[in-house]
């Protein structure tokens, strides 16, 4: 089973899983748990070979990643803790994640918070996904996930958070990183097929304003999706609950204030 850890404020309170994205871990939600433990019970999940859910390389079952496997590890982990329904918070690739388990489970989701939420890839991002494909077992990946890092947090101001995921990757194996790369393939049909459908689920789109390469297929799908609604955040990039963390805490504390 996953690493995961809970924060409990009373056993009616209602509960927030977060979801971090690909080279990340639970720990980037840090600047959130104080404030949301005030009120809710919080779920935080390390992925598969992420934080401490360290893989167990050369098992069989590991060696192939699916968006499907991935979910049923969180899936595992609310039937556990025995959540049978919550809010749920992800930061980039994690919103991917918690749109499948919406597809699968809607029931289980009683809202969505998707932050710097990944909807399409635009030219640049895929011509960046082919170039690490290429490369993914030639460089080490830790050259590759910088190279990322750097283009989609190029700014300044994104120093913070473009620092905190490069230092969460280091804790990767190159096999892991690999693992996850391959996702890629199966991402495209996914997304796609995400933008078409809008699942009668409230969902808020936390973006930053800065975020060049997402942020436009978040602006048209949440225009035309009627159980969506968008924050755009000023001066702010891709992982917005780290560079902007009050902003992000409150349209996501007003958000889950509304009622469901």
């Amino acid at each position: 089973m996953l690493y995961y850890s809970l924060h409990t404020q009373a056993k009616e309170a209602p509960w927030i899983t977060f979801i971090h994205g690909a080279g990340g871990s639970s720990t980037i939600w840090y600047k959130q748990i104080r404030f949301f433990s005030k009120h809710f019970n919080l779920l935080l999940i390390d992925l598969r070979g992420h934080g401490k859910s360290k893989p167990h390389l050369g098992t069989k079952a590991l060696k192939k990643y699916t968006f499907s496997s991935i979910t049923k590890d969180v899936l595992e982990v609310l039937d556990y803790e025995k959540i049978k329904k919550s809010h749920f918070v992800g930061i980039s690739l994690g919103t991917i994640i918690i749109r499948q388990l919406a597809e699968w489970h809607p029931e289980r989701i009683q809202s969505m918070v998707m932050g710097g939420a990944i909807l399409k890839f635009n030219v640049r991002s895929r011509i960046l996904m082919h170039c690490g494909n290429w490369t993914k077992s030639i460089l080490p990946y830790m050259w590759i996930y910088k190279l990322f890092a750097f283009i989609i947090m190029p700014n300044k101001n994104h120093k913070e958070s473009r620092l905190l995921f490069i230092n969460e990757a280091k804790k990767l194996y190159q096999k892991e990183f690999i693992r996850w790369y391959k996702l890629t393939a199966e991402v495209l049909p996914l997304l796609r097929f995400f933008r078409q459908v809008d699942i009668p689920i409230p969902t808020l789109y936390i973006m930053g304003a800065e975020d060049y390469m997402f942020l436009p297929a978040v602006e048209k799908v949440a225009s035309s999706h009627n159980s969506a609604q968008l924050r755009v955040l000023p001066k702010c990039g891709h992982v917005v609950n780290v560079e902007k963390p009050e902003l992000f805490n409150a349209e996501m504390l007003q958000f889950l204030h509304q009622k469901h």
